[in-house]
């Protein structure tokens, strides 16, 4: 294996690492194993230093591996004004990690029959128009193939409250696509609100409680949540935004927005311990077939024949020799990273509370270093 090279830009520490509990609030504790200490460490410093140099207010991160959790701590602050450390347990926005969740919940529904994912979208959602250019499916619309539009302007901005996921689809219903479905890629969040549109069509359940049970709570995903602005939601932490450029712009406080247009392609706030949770279902559980789940992570093709790096709500690829798959994820005030090297049985998780980590070089670097380690009993060959 190629060396690991940990050489960072360090800065002197500007937020704390905070792992205690806050007061009257029960939360996992942070946890880390014998075996990987030492990379425990240099990950740990890694972090402190790359909060410090971006201006990050909290992280959360945790490793597993061969599903087990290895290593689960909490970094700086999950409310700057309270002073709130981050834990294991702080739920923070997961953004686009959310498509991941909703493709494993359009796979419980392909194994039990009820969704083809190459039949015209119309058969689950009949309400959605033909487009001109040509037919969409499920596959397509879940690898960014279909042509269906992202965000214009300011709409990820915005503050309305959509009642219902068919309610999410007149943002976008009756516009042109983008191309002939199939013959490029572009990505596009509000594609994932129309399969959950085919979600609820096709199982005949509205998709929240369908995911939270079929999902969710087979997978033990307690603190995996639909976020409702007017809800509740304990362990949720703050939300900020950098309020210049560069990044290490002073932090102010993020804008409301209310994420009830996306649910299914960015609207989940979860922790990293119950994004493991997930992946261990999907490397070690019955939660789908082993061919649905292979379905859903092979990368996708277009019409011209070129890989698209993308499957079905999962990124497909290679580090190192290694097969990666998984998604970034990016929200107003929030931020996350999740990745499993499949064929090693190593996976990672990171939640932020600000909308740009910038962390993500760290965060593979130090995803390879427990692979390293794994794989050889220590980090000999690693640069430090």
């Amino acid at each position: 294996m190629k060396r690991v090279c940990w050489s960072l830009s360090f800065a002197i520490l500007a937020l704390p690492t905070l792992a205690s509990a806050q007061a009257g609030v029960e939360y996992a504790a942070a946890r880390s194993n014998a075996t990987f200490a030492e990379v425990i460490e240099m990950a740990r410093f890694s972090i402190d230093s790359v909060m410090a140099a971006h201006n990050i207010p909290g992280l959360s991160i945790a490793v597993s591996v061969d599903g087990q959790v290895v290593w689960s701590e909490g970094f700086g602050y999950a409310n700057i004004e309270t002073g709130t450390p981050v834990t294991p347990a702080t739920k923070f926005r997961i953004g686009s990690v959310s498509k991941p969740l909703t493709a494993v919940a359009m796979g419980v529904l392909i194994d039990d029959g009820k969704l083809d994912l190459d039949a015209p979208i119309q058969r689950y959602v009949p309400s959605f128009p033909e487009k001109a250019k040509g037919t969409i499916t499920s596959r397509l619309v879940g690898g960014h193939i279909a042509g269906i539009r992202h965000y214009r302007g300011n709409e990820n901005f915005s503050t309305r409250t959509y009642p219902t996921v068919m309610s999410g689809l007149e943002i976008f219903r009756d516009d042109t696509l983008l191309f002939v479905p199939g013959t490029d890629y572009s990505y596009s969040s509000y594609g994932w609100n129309l399969l959950s549109a085919a979600v609820e069509g096709s199982s005949g359940e509205d998709f929240l409680p369908f995911i939270y049970e079929h999902v969710f709570g087979p997978l033990d995903m307690r603190n995996t949540v639909a976020e409702h602005m007017d809800s509740i939601i304990v362990g949720r932490g703050g939300y900020y935004y950098r309020s210049g450029e560069g990044m290490n712009a002073p932090i102010v406080n993020a804008p409301p927005v209310d994420n009830s247009y996306k649910w299914a392609g960015g609207g989940f706030v979860s922790t990293p311990e119950d994004l493991l949770k997930f992946a261990h279902g999907l490397m070690y559980g019955d939660i789908l077939s082993e061919e649905t789940r292979n379905e859903l992570w092979k990368t996708q093709r277009k019409a011209d024949g070129e890989e698209t790096g993308y499957g079905i709500g999962f990124g497909d690829g290679m580090t190192m020799e290694h097969r990666r798959v998984g998604h970034g994820g990016g929200s107003v005030g929030g931020n996350a990273f999740f990745q499993m090297f499949v064929d090693d049985g190593v996976a990672m998780a990171v939640t932020t509370n600000i909308s740009n980590g910038g962390y993500g070089r760290v965060a593979s670097d130090i995803m390879m270093a427990f692979l390293h380690v794994k794989m050889h009993g220590g980090m000999g060959g690693m640069e430090h």
